[in-house]
């Protein structure tokens, strides 16, 4: 990856994260984008899965300082979706926006998947609603708001003008 490309992928994921603490608390959704998994999966596909796995742990730990009746969940999710997001996007993904969408959602719901299974907070009805219905959408939302970062920032991070 050249200098050029890691800084515009490095402002990219700099600004999901302000996204992340500023703008997904004040919309206030049950269903919302997860702008670090959007960023977490970014880095992921272009990054060796060890790269990838220390940096879903850094992120993971730095966003469960923040719910600390939490503290480790959401650690093991991003480490765990990191590492298999790079390891099977070098595998048999290509550059085609409707794979990386299904690639998008399919992160996100598995990170949803682990932290609710780690952080052990729901119970019966309420996390199989939460896993089959609201985790789905949110992993939808996700996918679509990170179909537009790869859109908007696929000419300059591949050199290409439009």
């Amino acid at each position: 990856m050249s200098a050029t490309r890691a800084v515009w992928l490095g402002a990219w994921v700099a600004v999901l994260v302000v996204l992340h603490y500023t703008l997904r608390p004040l919309l206030g959704w049950r269903v919302q984008a997860d702008f670090l998994v959007i960023a977490l999966l970014l880095v992921a596909v272009r990054a060796r899965p060890a790269v990838a796995a220390v940096l879903g742990l850094a992120v993971g730990l730095a966003s469960d300082a923040l719910a600390p009746e939490s503290l480790g969940a959401g650690a093991l999710a991003m480490t765990l979706v990191g590492f298999a997001a790079s390891w099977l996007k070098a595998g048999f993904f290509a550059e085609n926006l409707a794979l990386n969408g299904i690639f998008l959602c399919a992160g996100k719901w598995a990170f949803d998947v682990v932290y609710l299974i780690a952080t052990r907070r729901m119970h019966g009805a309420d996390l199989v609603a939460q896993l089959v219905w609201w985790s789905p959408l949110a992993a939808v939302l996700t996918a679509a708001v990170g179909l537009l970062v790869l859109v908007w920032s696929r000419p300059a991070a591949t050199g290409r003008r439009t």
